[in-house]
């Protein structure tokens, strides 16, 4: 095996990917602290054309040098919109026909590795706080929540992590004709 060099990968540029058709998934990031989480959730939804991020709260946007150093250029490719209040998000994407889970720990959530998202539908997700995970009024105006299960000592993921698995999962379930 030949390790591939970057000019093989035939990757799109980004005014290729401004054009190109998108996954239907927004990520809602509800108040996060790191910029490098930042960061690495606009690298992953970018890898995967994820539609959109909306960035809420104390979320820090671009441009940002640490947002860039984990982005690689990601804060330009994909679409992004900052909302002072994460409820004001939400309402905005419900209003325009999205479905929007919290990823978070509550009673009756659905356990991820069970939810089958339907390919005639739109869906947002929210990754809440470091530290406090989603506001309990974001979860409360949320079509429900996706939990995924764990089965260690420790409760919580890091958020850029959480991101990576919701957005691949969302990503291979919702199986785009393009990829």
């Amino acid at each position: 095996m030949r390790k591939l060099k970057v000019n093989e990968l035939n990757r799109i540029d980004v005014d290729e990917f401004k054009e190109v058709e998108k996954l239907p998934l927004v990520v809602i990031l509800d108040d996060i602290r790191s910029l490098y989480n930042v960061g690495s959730v606009f690298r992953t939804s970018d890898a995967f054309r994820v539609s959109c991020i909306y960035l809420c709260g104390i979320t820090a946007v671009p441009p940002s040098a640490e947002i860039h150093k984990t982005a690689l250029g990601a804060e330009f490719s994909v679409d992004w919109k900052y909302f002072k209040s994460t409820v004001d998000a939400v309402n905005e994407l419900k209003s325009e026909g999205y479905t929007v889970y919290s990823v978070e720990q509550v009673e009756g959530s659905i356990m991820f590795d069970t939810f089958v998202p339907s390919k005639d539908k739109k869906y947002a997700v929210v990754l809440g706080n470091e530290v406090k995970g989603v506001k309990q009024e974001v979860v409360d105006c949320c079509d429900g929540c996706l939990e995924l299960p764990q089965y260690g000592t420790k409760h919580s993921l890091n958020v850029s992590v959480t991101a990576g698995i919701v957005i691949w999962e969302m990503f291979v379930r919702l199986r785009p004709v393009w990829q």
